[in-house]
């Protein structure tokens, strides 16, 4: 792979030493130039053609199912992963008053979005399993932690779900914006309920594009929160919309309600091409290479690297590294003004290669720190 000449196509690299894609992922050539592409054919076409917008929307769903192995009917588009989760935690009405005993079960430290829902139970990574009881209606965790880059074994964690009694069985919904676009995700081999993603990080996309999965059966239960023109199935026919209670369609189009942020999804269509034809397999193998040279070198220079009980961190491409007796937020400032961008996040300095990084940013990256600390 010549990475090299992928990394040309990535222009704020060239004026930047970036590590820091868990905060925000940089947007390819491709996908400026795609979104150029939407805005000169409107103006070409005065949107006449609108209705081929969602063809092409539907173009990119059929990507994202193939990117996680799974149908383009459980993929439904959403602004951000909070969205997705909101909708789950409507439809099975947790927000309601007078719950009793009913919960929500997140781990410690997991991203606010989970945090901040009604009735959460947040706990230790070594009490999770046990803390799953017949009441919990949701299960809400991140694929990799946004902090310390915890990457849950969540095979492990599926299959345990999967052998509580049905009557009892919680939602597993899973936070995938931490990981997709740098970690392969198999939603055939590792099932969860919904896998929802903000694609503005690893997926290198905008921010307000994003997807999830749900599962088929969930969409049975689930009905949309949002309703909009296009919530009924025969949406397509605008010279006749429906005028009566809409019929829903069986697919997670439904819960999509109104219209697309077509710019946004076609610079994420772009994004999720080039990520495609680089492959999964090979972009897994570069972020995780890359973030154990990181890992060595920071050690080096005094860096503690957290290693959350029982899980070897060597699977994760996200870097949390203490600095003992330093301030991890003027470490990071420190950086910023030498144009080295990493983040400080709870007290640890993160570090997150993506694919576009190369050996002279680890480089860069040392240098500056060894004159730090």
């Amino acid at each position: 792979m010549n990475w090299s000449a992928i990394r040309h196509e990535f222009p704020a690299l060239s004026g930047w030493t970036y590590l820091n894609t868990a905060t925000f992922g940089q947007l390819p050539r491709s996908a400026t130039d795609a979104v150029a592409r939407h805005w000169q054919r409107r103006d070409e076409t005065a949107c006449r053609n609108f209705l081929d917008w969602f063809d092409d929307a539907d173009r990119l769903r059929r990507s994202l199912a193939r990117l996680i192995y799974a149908s383009p009917d459980d993929i439904a588009f959403t602004p951000s992963a909070a969205h997705a989760l909101a909708l789950v935690v409507n439809g099975l009405r947790l927000s309601t008053a007078n719950l009793g005993d009913a919960n929500v079960v997140t781990l410690a430290g997991d991203f606010p979005n989970q945090l901040y829902l009604p009735d959460v139970r947040e706990v230790p990574w070594e009490r999770f399993f046990e803390s799953i009881n017949s009441q919990t209606k949701l299960v809400a965790i991140s694929e990799v932690n946004y902090a310390t880059g915890f990457r849950p074994p969540l095979g492990e964690i599926s299959r345990f779900i999967a052998s509580l009694p049905k009557d009892t069985r919680p939602v597993l919904f899973v936070d995938g914006t931490q990981s997709a676009g740098a970690l392969r995700f198999n939603i055939a081999e590792t099932p969860v309920d919904v896998y929802a993603v903000h694609a503005y990080k690893w997926l290198i996309s905008p921010n307000g594009a994003g997807f999830f999965y749900i599962a088929p059966e969930l969409r049975a239960r689930i009905t949309p929160s949002v309703v909009g023109w296009r919530s009924d199935r025969n949406w397509r026919n605008v010279d006749h919309l429906s005028h009566g209670t809409p019929v829903f369609k069986d697919s997670a189009e439904k819960y999509e309600g109104g219209g697309l942020p077509s710019a946004l999804l076609y610079a994420m269509e772009a994004s999720v091409q080039l990520i495609q034809s680089l492959g999964t397999d090979a972009i897994e193998e570069r972020v995780l290479s890359l973030a154990a040279e990181i890992r060595a070198r920071v050690s080096k220079l005094g860096a503690r690297l957290e290693q959350d009980t029982g899980i070897n961190q060597s699977d994760c491409q996200i870097v949390a590294a203490r600095f003992p007796d330093r301030d991890v937020s003027e470490i990071a400032k420190a950086l910023a003004q030498k144009r080295v961008l990493v983040a400080a996040r709870h007290g640890y300095l993160r570090i997150s290669p993506h694919f576009y990084n190369d050996d002279r940013d680890i480089g860069r990256l040392e240098q500056e720190l060894k004159a730090l600390v």
